[in-house]
């Protein structure tokens, strides 16, 4: 690591975005002050992919975006102009794809693949499950969607099922070369069904040369057409594979591989295999080696099978090559969950930063009244935990049927030895297994081959314990079993051998288990505060104090000083600063179910009803979409302004049918309810469209102002923390601006960065861009001046230590101060609002607070006090500091502030 970790940028490559455009941007970048570029998955993907997280040669850059030249490009463009480089990297799963070679070869040879032991597949399985009919395979092969095709590209055979070919096994191929009239028959028939993997090149080479000559392939084309005319040879043929066809209903219950959560396009890597890892990280390796690759964020982290021992790996073949990039993992940490020390590592992307920061703005005082407006509008009483728990129990039972038939049989086979446990039946361990994982309070624990760390044996023995009192299994013995398997307690090798094998599975299982029934359900499910509903995030841990700020932030100190922090990313459920937004409503919960009911009347005429009588939307949708609707529109939104109508409208729409097909109370991706869904897009519409619902909007929008002005502060004051606390701010692309995006797709659109040059170029000061508020570019004034400062004592910020300070006075609860100092005397003090609803007392004036603070002061420690201090966030600032300040003088104009005193 070469260049000291200032702050990353983060860009979306694809949708358009691509190399070139990426090396356009440096000079922006160094003007904002970011020290490096954060780059989405760039290697080769699945045809078509609008992420790049299912990738198919990690060793080939995708050419869509440039190739290795363009990335070379960039990659110098960015090192001219001193920022570095750090990779997003996806080590658990890559795609199913035709364009990936590896797994061509395995569906083409099977078990006798050089790559049969790279994914995780169950060989014990009768085949490899291909589930993408869109029928059953009878009625698939009857209506004429299989065939045998000859791919002029590849200059092979393939089975092609509705535009999806997959490879022919050469040994196979005797059932097309039966119907071949033509000399080159039996030596063909005899050459191909006595093939080996090895003979791959030379088989390609001599069916390259017949393909040449003219009567060959005349003959080839008329015998592929027999065999597409005989059902019975074409079943033949694929029965023949080491593939299966199957209806994509099948997938659930019976796939043969460990996929990316329910996705069966992404197969699981086994990265514990040395060869497989070096294969895979060559090409990062070589990168790091050439000075070209300053960092790496690996994704799904929790996936691999050994997550400890494999980022250990990973800095052992950086540093083989003298490389010491920095090293970043997604990782979702729950509750008072930690980072692993044993990893060795710089820290997490940094979603615990946002859930920090949720519980610094939300009013926890006004829970109940919150509560009672959204369960009256409901109807109904809901129990956070109780439906978590109950998803946990679907998702595994149903969506991942097949992963939990796996592993119920490694539970059985080591069950089956011990006399004490070999009457365990199967319903039994299935269920045992489910209750168990619904009562895993983290996505998973990290058991393996070097012991059962000591918070994990804490973790298992309180999830069986729990699991026991809930009664879901009627004996506690098998329920216990499972524990003992997951803390490998077993002395016999044989037993311990299928523990590890259990618990590596089982580990695997439960981090797609917590996401998919709480951030894909739950969240979309329980509305009352849908800014709570965040990534990593508890809706019923309501609101924090400060106190309880400063905390978290000394256990980021503690453990990972340059860790990411992470606002809005690619994967939050929407934009930082509608979040912000959100949370002020929880200052005037009655306020908001007024504004909630009047809506809901108003727009009676347009609530759909399905056939069986349930409302479109239903209750707990209708008042998420409310607070969406609020969250999405931008601060300077002109309700007459039809286009800005249409534009949200349509945003809006597809959210809400994501959003109700998450929930999957009424609707579902896998079994769509049209009419429901039908309903639901005419009420959005109609909500957003004055032909029908006439001034409705232009009221609502009106009634919000409060909101969105305080909103517009927590921005600011969350900026300003992002910027100053421990660890490494994370900008997700376009987010210099206000962030007012909906979930992916709608967070991963291309942003034009014209205006935000523009907002470099135009010599405002925040201060000065805070009286046009509305517009975004005070947010990004703060941005480059607070990242400017970070530049100049980049250790200060990361690993200074991080002092709370004191706060006095009739608004001190409104308050949030601290101080980061080091060894050499320098010395930043910050200080932020919070709780800004009753700041700004309806005023839409941000300018405008420094009056209402009256007595209000920041007390300064003798070594901060009567000192000199400039002001980060002004040009020629400057604060002569007593053993206060007065926040009256502080926060005014600007209502945050950033003191510096780098030299004494």
């Amino acid at each position: 690591m070469t260049r000291p970790l200032v702050a990353t940028y983060r860009l979306q490559f694809r949708e358009g975005t691509n190399f070139a455009e990426a090396e356009g941007l440096v000079p922006y970048l160094k003007t904002l002050g970011v020290s490096h570029l954060y780059a989405s998955p760039v290697f080769a993907a699945s045809e078509g992919s609008t992420h790049g997280y299912d990738v198919v040669d990690y060793n080939a850059f995708e050419s869509d975006l440039g190739g290795e030249a363009g990335f070379r490009a960039m990659s110098d463009a960015l090192r001219a102009g001193d920022l570095g480089l750090i990779l997003d990297f996806v080590p658990n799963h890559m795609g199913v794809s035709p364009r990936n070679g590896w797994w061509e070869d395995v569906l083409r040879w099977g078990k006798d693949s050089r790559h049969a032991q790279t994914f995780d597949i169950s060989w014990e399985a009768e085949k490899i499950l291909i589930p993408i009919l869109g029928k059953p395979y009878g009625e698939a092969l009857d209506d004429g969607e299989l065939s045998v095709l000859f791919d002029e590209e590849r200059g092979e055979l393939r089975f092609d099922a509705a535009g999806y070919t997959l490879p022919i096994d050469p040994r196979t191929l005797s059932h097309v070369f039966g119907f071949l009239d033509h000399p080159e028959r039996d030596r063909l028939v005899r050459r191909f069904s006595a093939a080996v993997p090895a003979d791959g090149d030379d088989l390609a080479e001599r069916f390259a040369e017949l393909l040449g000559q003219p009567a060959f392939r005349s003959a080839l084309d008329k015998a592929v057409e027999a065999v597409n005319g005989d059902r019975a040879a074409l079943h033949a043929l694929h029965e023949a594979q080491g593939w299966r066809l199957s209806w994509w209903r099948l997938a659930r219950e019976k796939l043969s591989y460990r996929r990316f959560f329910e996705i069966a396009e992404l197969i699981g890597v086994r990265q514990e295999m040395r060869r497989i890892f070096r294969e895979s990280h060559r090409t990062v390796v070589k990168l790091a080696r050439e000075g070209r690759l300053d960092g790496i964020r690996i994704d799904h982290v929790d996936g691999v099978a050994d997550p400890k021992n494999y980022l250990l790996d990973l800095r052992q073949a950086f540093s083989a090559v003298g490389a010491e990039p920095v090293i970043h993992v997604e990782k979702i940490l729950t509750g008072p969950e930690r980072i692993r020390a044993s990893w060795e590592i710089e820290g997490t992307t940094g979603y615990e930063f946002i859930t920090a920061l949720s519980g610094l703005y939300v009013d926890g005082s006004r829970e109940i009244e919150m509560t009672a407006g959204y369960e009256g509008f409901v109807g109904e009483r809901e129990d956070l935990r109780e439906m978590i728990a109950g998803q946990k129990r679907h998702i595994l039972s149903h969506n991942l049927a097949g992963e939990l038939a796996v592993l119920t049989d490694l539970a059985l086979g080591v069950a089956a030895h011990g006399l004490a446990t070999r009457d365990f039946g199967r319903d039994a361990m299935a269920q045992s297994i489910v209750e168990v994982a619904a009562a895993l309070p983290v996505y998973r624990t990290y058991v393996g081959i070097d012991g059962v760390p000591s918070k994990d044996i804490e973790i298992i023995d309180d999830a069986v314990e729990l699991a026991q009192s809930r009664r879901g299994v009627e004996a506690d013995e098998p329920v216990a079993f499972v524990g003992r398997l997951l803390k490998l307690d077993f002395e016999d090798g044989r037993d311990v051998t299928g523990a590890l094998d259990f618990s590596r599975r089982f580990q695997q299982t439960t981090g797609a288990v917590m996401a998919k029934a709480v951030e894909d359900t739950v969240f979309y499910r329980y509305n009352r505060l849908i800014a709570l509903n965040e990534v990593g995030g508890e809706p019923d841990h309501y609101g924090l104090d400060a106190d309880a700020f400063h905390e978290a932030m000394a256990i980021r100190l503690q453990d990972q000083p340059l860790g990411l922090m992470a606002s809005s990313t690619h994967d939050t459920k929407r934009g930082e600063d509608a979040r912000a937004r959100l949370y002020t409503l929880s200052e005037a919960p009655e306020r908001w179910t007024e504004i909630v009911d009047a809506a809901k009347a108003a727009l009676e005429p347009f609530r759909g009803v399905h056939p069986t009588g349930l409302p479109a939307p239903d209750p707990a949708t209708e008042w998420g979409f409310y607070q969406s609707l609020l969250g999405v529109l931008p601060a300077d939104f002109d309700p007459a302004d039809a286009d800005a109508r249409a534009a949200i409208s349509v945003r809006l729409t597809a959210f809400m049918e994501k959003a109700v097909r998450e929930a999957k109370r009424f609707t579902t991706w896998t079994a769509p309810n049209a009419p429901y869904e039908e309903g639901l897009r005419q009420f959005v519409e109609a909500a957003l469209d004055a032909n029908e619902s006439g001034d409705w909007l232009a009221s609502f929008w009106r009634d919000c102002q409060p909101f969105v002005a305080a909103g517009a502060l927590n921005s600011l004051s969350q900026t300003l923390l992002k910027l100053t606390c421990p660890g490494v701010p994370d900008i997700y692309q376009g987010t210099e601006f206000y962030d007012l995006s909906l979930v992916d797709p709608d967070n991963r659109r291309k942003f034009d960065f014209g205006e935000r040059v523009a907002a470099m170029d135009d010599g405002q000061t925040p201060a000065e861009a805070l009286a046009s508020w509305r517009d975004g570019r005070v947010k990004a004034k703060l941005t480059a001046a607070g990242l400017h400062a970070r530049a100049a004592a980049p250790d200060l910020f990361t690993k200074g230590a991080y002092r709370p300070l004191a706060v006095e006075g009739k608004l001190a609860d409104h308050v949030v101060a601290f101080a980061r100092t080091d060894d050499a005397g320098r010395a930043a003090i910050v200080v932020v609002p919070r709780m800004t609803l009753a700041l700004l007392e309806g005023s839409d004036a941000l300018g405008t607070v420094g009056a209402r603070w009256g007595d209000t002061a920041v007390r300064l420690p003798a070594d901060l006090a009567g000192r000199r201090y400039e002001d980060a966030l002004s040009i020629d600032g400057w604060f002569e500091a007593g053993d206060s300040l007065a926040l009256a003088d502080l926060l005014d104009p600007l209502p945050v502030a950033l003191l510096k005193a780098f030299q004494l």
